[in-house]
């Protein structure tokens, strides 16, 4: 089943994504009946055209959860040998003002000269979940979708820490939609700029696999419904320009297609002189 989020008349509503045309609307929230042994949803009366909407991100996280170095071939790219596979998952965290849906623009900000693109399979949470062992965090995933960890790169380098680097404003795509149906156990994942194929790997490859990065992440803090873990790129990462086209095709769930513009406000520094006298 594919859950979708989109704009109508100005107001966001969710609905199911049937034969890739239709999208019937929902009654309540996509959560209503999660965990309570149906999983089932209300579904209204009202049917839309997938062409007469605009899709949204499609849930609305609290907080973006996301996990480095999480495939080998991705640490070798950047030559990080001397650290190793690292022996738990490696976290940083996303503001939900970074989340952006299909078709949005990635803004490239003023103060950074180098933006890559990141495919990667994104995990929604459709119940509270804290404490939850591996063998039982299928119970707490509402569905997969498609994310793009947007990243500055020379910005995470200056800082050597990544939140900068990791979360300005629209620097989270996801979408296109949340597939129910997706296993996440093993699937191709690529990433397209401009057409040209740049990624091209499988979910199989992680070091550490859904079950187990959702059951550490609950150690260490509550997830919500809609909260989404990032699972961590492969290798292949890239830059992005202004004008270029991205894409994340994820197999068994779709693509989540952006682009990249250049930021509409000049860089203010008055603020930051201020700051530093």
């Amino acid at each position: 089943m594919k859950i979708v989020r989109f704009l109508l008349n100005g107001k966001a509503r969710y609905g199911v994504l049937e034969h890739n045309e239709v999208i019937r609307e929902i009654s309540g929230t996509i959560y209503d009946n999660f965990g309570s042994g149906s999983n089932t949803l209300n579904l209204g009366a009202g049917s839309y055209a997938l062409e007469e909407v605009k899709l949204l991100a499609p849930c609305e996280p609290s907080k973006v959860v996301c996990v480095g170095l999480n495939y080998r071939a991705h640490i070798d790219e950047f030559k990080r040998e001397r650290e190793g596979v690292p022996e738990e998952p490696v976290l940083f965290m996303k503001p939900a003002s970074a989340v952006i849906g299909p078709g949005d623009a990635i803004v490239y900000p003023r103060m950074s000269t180098h933006v890559d693109y990141e495919a990667e399979l994104a995990v929604v949470i459709g119940r509270e979940c804290r404490h939850v062992e591996p063998e039982a965090v299928s119970e707490y995933i509402l569905g997969y979708t498609c994310g793009n960890d947007v990243t500055a790169r020379d910005l995470q380098r200056k800082d050597g820490q990544w939140t900068r680097g990791k979360g300005f404003d629209t620097f989270m795509p996801l979408g296109p939609w949340i597939e129910t149906g997706y296993s996440g156990d093993s699937n191709r994942v690529r990433l397209y700029l401009n057409g040209e194929l740049k990624q091209d790997s499988d979910t199989g490859k992680m070091i550490f696999p859904v079950p187990v990065l959702v059951s550490f992440i609950s150690r260490i803090m509550t997830l919500v419904p809609g909260d989404v873990v990032l699972t961590g790129t492969p290798e292949g990462v890239g830059p992005m320009k202004p004008g270029d086209t991205v894409e994340v095709v994820l197999e068994g769930i779709g693509c989540l297609q952006n682009t990249v513009e250049k930021s509409p406000e000049p860089l203010g520094t008055k603020g930051l002189e201020q700051e530093k006298t």
